[in-house]
């Protein structure tokens, strides 16, 4: 297992539909190591493909099931291929920033439910239903395979310090 760069805009891979996971052999299942690695390190609660310069398919998310407890459990979940099935109609809007851009931050609006289908990073089938946090943080990531960056859906955006200030970038 290694770390990988996280590639920043204006990287042109970030820009592009990524291709479909078809092989899982040895390479893949050291790239989702090294991705889950990747993403700890930097650190993130999410990676996809195209952030560590690789255009497949293939997100990795760390999900905590209580924010306010550091020492509190956390699930990590390997997608190849996902697609989002279902959205809610109720939706929240959140603040999100991403490893791939840095210094900025914005209010992007989610649907509050999801459902994920895939392949899990032994190409079997698996699928999710996901509510707040961990929907927002899978179609972010789900966003990424597809070209399309969180400050493309953000309605306004900011620089961290600013928040505070309560000024738009």
């Amino acid at each position: 297992m290694a770390l990988r760069e996280v590639i920043k805009l204006p990287d042109p891979i970030l820009r592009r539909k990524a291709h479909k996971v078809a092989d899982f052999g040895k390479d893949f299942q050291k790239l989702v190591d090294d991705m889950i690695d990747t993403m700890r390190d930097e650190p993130g609660v999410g990676l996809a493909g195209p952030q560590v310069n690789v255009s497949q398919r293939v997100i990795v998310v760390e999900y905590s099931v209580d924010d306010s407890d550091e020492n509190a459990p956390t699930k990590t979940y390997v997608f190849a291929n996902p697609e989002i099935t279902k959205r809610s109609e109720e939706t929240v809007m959140g603040m999100e920033g991403c490893l791939s851009v840095p210094n900025l931050i914005g209010e992007v609006e989610r649907a509050q439910e999801i459902t994920v289908v895939g392949l899990n990073r032994h190409g079997r089938k698996q699928k999710l239903h996901a509510k707040g946090w961990l929907a927002r943080i899978f179609q972010h990531e789900i966003d990424h395979l597809d070209g399309v960056l969180f400050v493309d859906r953000a309605e306004k955006l900011y620089q961290p310090d600013e928040i505070e200030e309560g000024s738009a970038v």
